[in-house]
């Protein structure tokens, strides 16, 4: 089903929950592995993911379709992911390295990530890198996304988002190098 179908159903109230569940099943996965991307822990990847449908279902019916619906999703998923890793430093007072410590701890005990041994390196250098670096990595790497898609998502011009991508690759090369 398309975007403009779901919400054409999400519109009417006897059609809203049938495009809901269309809604997610379109984007639950992608969302999912978006957020299990930044926080490592699969628990907490599967917490942050429901937490962003119930602000879609809260919010989509104010959606202004300005903007493609996977963007809005994508940016909803990366705040949820921000505020999460923030509070998490906060909460245990820890410096950044220390949450990149204990998620780097989580990819060497956690039986739910596989790969081979320079998938696990890459995992452990995208930890190394600051959130919003991680961010702009992930979703040109492994999403896919063009510039001007993750400048919509978050709110970054694509000159900075290029610099942000640049500078995240030299610093998982001098990564994997070392190690």
């Amino acid at each position: 089903m398309e975007d403009k179908e779901i919400l054409e159903k999400f519109a009417n109230p006897d059609s809203r929950n049938l495009a809901f569940n269309q809604l997610v099943r379109k984007y639950q996965q992608k969302i999912y592995w978006h957020i299990r991307k930044m926080v490592i822990d699969h628990d907490d990847a599967d917490d942050l993911t429901q937490e962003v449908f119930i602000k879609v279902w809260k919010n989509l019916e104010n959606f202004r379709q300005d903007a493609q619906l996977y963007t809005w999703l994508y940016r909803i998923a990366t705040n949820e992911c921000l505020t999460f890793l923030s509070s998490k430093r906060k909460k245990f007072f820890l410096p950044i390295n220390d949450v990149a410590a204990e998620l780097t701890e989580k990819i060497d005990s956690s039986p739910n990530i596989d790969g081979d041994e320079i998938q696990l390196k890459l995992q452990k250098a995208l930890l190394k890198l600051p959130d919003k670096q991680r961010l702009v990595f992930n979703m040109k790497y492994y999403d896919e996304l063009k510039y001007e898609e993750m400048s919509e998502i978050l709110g970054t011009s694509v000159g900075a988002l290029k610099a942000s991508y640049h500078h995240a690759v030299k610093k998982i090369e001098e990564f994997i190098k070392r190690d």
